[in-house]
This record gives structure tokens, C-alpha cells and sequence, in this order.
């Protein structure tokens, strides 16, 4: 599989020369060379990008300041003529960082660095997919964490807790980490069971054992009930509904 390149650089010289050294990686396919980032994010938002080489130091728009900009971020590659920008470049986590003028040893090091990150995420991706097409049953779901797919019983979760890009989840037997929105976790469970009562908690009724205004006790745990959250969670809950 190819990386769909572009690269951004207000230098025509700098352009040529990423042109001719994408020519000469197999895996890399050229989209696209532009000199006005406002057009290059025009073109992503039309077009899928897998790769972006870019330059750091432009007049209108810097390159942190065009992956500021960036809603769904591919892979990059800085490049710049001024090593001070490396530290902050990390920062933004470039696959790497590549300090003008580049010679073509040093920019194929950078590609293969990238193709390795391409290739975890798509079977990182195609993992998913395989959870979410086997997560047909009433009673249980397929979880991704690390290299492993756990079955987790619905009935079994007590709360989940988001930290950061990860959520965990706190079984009665087990704790298991993955990478995946507390939304879109929320979408995988029964309603009426399930209640996202803070940014970073869900919890299972079946779990809980007193309700007051600003907290519940799941399982002997106190767990906050958000402001935003509040008002929806103490309409929507069925008093009526048998608990542990």
C-alpha cells in the first residue's frame, strides 16, 4: 500500500527537491506540491492524505500553526532551514523532523519511519473493525487492547473511566485499557443500564448503590456527577429499574 503524499513549502527550491525524492521511495505517492498552505488545507479537506511533508517557517501560515488547523491529522514530516524548531516539532508528534537542505539518505529514513507508523495504525484500524463486526451479541462486546481482543459481559462492567485518548474499563474480575472515545463506547451499551454522568466516567446502574446531587457510589467507589451531565442523568434514570 502507497502513503498518499503531499508536501508544503513556500520555497520553490525545497519543493523540487522533496518532488524528486518522493519520486524515488516506491511506497510514497505524490498528491500534490504546494506553495500557499490555505490551498494545501483546501485539498485535504477534499481529498484523503496519509502523508504531509512540511515546512515549519512559512510568511502566512506557519506549519505548527497549519497542523493547529488540521481536524483529522495525518503523519508528518517537518522540514526547516532553523534547527531551534526541533524540540517544538516533537511536541506535535512529527514522525520526524528533517533540517534543510536535506539529503535524500536522511529524508528515506524519515519515509521508512513513517511507512512503520502507517502500517501499526491500519492494523491497529483493521483490529476495530473486527470488534465492532463481532459485537453482535446482547450479553457481551468485543474489546481491542493492545495486540489482544477481550470478551467483556455487559453485565459484568461496573464503570468505565476515560483518561486522556484511553478508556478503562472496571469489570467485576478484570480492568482492561483501550483506545476509544467514552462516546463511542457509550454507543456499545444497552441504554437504560449504562449513564455517562461526568466527562470521564460511564457507570452501570446494576453497581449502584446511593444517588445524591453531586456524586454516586458505584460499588463502594464515589464517582462524580458532572455539571454538563447532570441534568440529563437525573431526567433519563428509571427509579423503577431493579439495581444491586
Amino acid at each position: 500500500m502507497k502513503l498518499k503524499t503531499i508536501a508544503i513549502d513556500d520555497e520553490p527550491f525545497a519543493l523540487s527537491v522533496i518532488k524528486e525524492y518522493i519520486g524515488k521511495v516506491t511506497f510514497l505517492d505524490l498528491k500534490g506540491l504546494f506553495y500557499d498552505p490555505v490551498k494545501a488545507l483546501t485539498f485535504i479537506q477534499e481529498n484523503s492524505v496519509d502523508l504531509i511533508f512540511l515546512d515549519i517557517n512559512m510568511p502566512d501560515l506557519t506549519g505548527i500553526q497549519f497542523l493547529k488547523a488540521l481536524e483529522n491529522k495525518p503523519l508528518i514530516i517537518f522540514s526547516t532551514a532553523y534547527s531551534e524548531y526541533a524540540v517544538e516539532s516533537y511536541e506535535y508528534k512529527a514522525v520526524d523532523y528533517l533540517l534543510k537542505p536535506i539529503e535524500f539518505e536522511r529524508f528515506l529514513k524519515a519515509t521508512m519511519r513513517a511507512k512503520e507508523q502507517f502500517e501499526i495504525k491500519q492494523k491497529s484500524k483493521n483490529v476495530w473493525n473486527l470488534t465492532e463486526k463481532i459485537n453482535n451479541s446482547p450479553d457481551s462486546i468485543f474489546i481491542k487492547s493492545g495486540t489482544e481482543i477481550h470478551k467483556v459481559f455487559i453485565n459484568n462492567i461496573i464503570y468505565i473511566e476515560g483518561t486522556g485518548n484511553y478508556i478503562t474499563i472496571i469489570c467485576i474480575d478484570k480492568k482492561i485499557m483501550t483506545l476509544i472515545s467514552m462516546s463511542k463506547m457509550l454507543n456499545m451499551l444497552p441504554e437504560k443500564q449504562f449513564y455517562r454522568v461526568h466527562k470521564s466516567y460511564i457507570i452501570s446502574m446494576n453497581y449502584v448503590g446511593k444517588i445524591e446531587r453531586h456524586q454516586l457510589t458505584v460499588n463502594k467507589i464515589n464517582i462524580p456527577i458532572g455539571i454538563t451531565y447532570r441534568k440529563e442523568f437525573f431526567e433519563s434514570i428509571d427509579f423503577s429499574q431493579n439495581r444491586n
